[in-house]
């Protein structure tokens, strides 16, 4: 298996390793509708992958990935029927990291924002360039923190932690990441690519029966914990895409000339 399988999204193999990649680096692979789509799909392909037994997922580019695509965000508020199709999405795509069976290796190459920082911490292990950031600022543009914040947040870092940083939408560098329990190791950045990769092929050498069997157990505690969160937070997130708070700032923040760049406000941006 390899080569491109969407425009959006790019799958590669190095043996029984698969790579995943955000393929839109010149909108610092901020999330489309399509490539929304895509994200849902890709992991029940990669689970009926016979040969594949580690996953790794990157973004292209000098970023992981900058949220979501403001020309994208500023049609929730007018669009019901949207609004539905992409609280859909991000619940099939937490449940389906949740439960993918594969290790899966967060290889975060520059800033993770949004809905890029929650698919950067549905992964089981992350390295993080030294130069890349963590950042949710879902509240800040207006929005409740729905695609994975409220999900994943309280059972990675202290409650106290996930409030602080899930409220003001501040950056998080490389290393306060993984202070407190957001990302594994910091790695230079020319480094980042081959030490991911040797991660993924280290956890594809484990007897593969005990690795998805504890990685199976693991994430009926995390859908146990985190179910009920998951649906508050997924539902009003879909109410404040209809508020005047969240069309008033998505579309100053579009109109500004950075249509392409990530959810949150002007200090996130890279």
């Amino acid at each position: 298996m390899g080569g491109e399988e969407s425009p959006v999204l790019t799958l590669s193999a190095d043996g029984d390793v698969r790579i995943v990649t955000l393929n839109r680096p010149d909108h610092l692979n901020g999330v489309s509708e399509e490539l929304h789509r895509r994200l849902a799909e890709i992991w029940d392909e990669l689970a009926a992958d016979a040969e594949a037994r580690a996953v790794v997922l990157t973004g292209a580019g000098r970023a992981f990935s900058a949220g979501g695509d403001f020309g994208h965000l500023l049609r929730h508020h007018s669009d019901p029927a949207l609004r539905e199709r992409s609280i859909r999405l991000d619940r099939a795509i937490q449940t389906a990291m949740i439960r993918f069976p594969l290790p899966l290796v967060a290889a975060v190459n520059g800033p993770a924002v949004g809905l890029g920082c929650s698919l950067a911490l549905g992964c089981d292990l992350v390295l993080m360039a030294d130069d890349a950031y963590l950042a949710d600022p879902h509240v800040s543009v207006g929005l409740v923190a729905g695609d994975g914040g409220v999900t994943l947040w309280p059972l990675l870092t202290s409650l106290l932690r996930a409030k602080e940083y899930l409220f003001t939408g501040d950056r998080i560098p490389a290393e306060k990441a993984v202070e407190i329990g957001l990302a594994n190791r910091v790695v230079p950045a020319a480094e980042l690519s081959g030490q991911a990769l040797a991660l993924a092929h280290r956890l594809a050498a484990q007897p593969a029966e005990a690795l998805r069997a504890t990685k199976a157990a693991l994430a009926v505690v995390v859908e146990q914990v985190s179910r009920g969160g998951m649906e508050a937070a997924l539902m009003a997130e879909r109410s404040t895409m209809a508020s005047p708070d969240y069309l008033r700032i998505v579309s100053a923040l579009a109109s500004g000339g950075t249509g392409r760049r990530s959810s949150g406000h002007r200090n996130q941006e890279v």
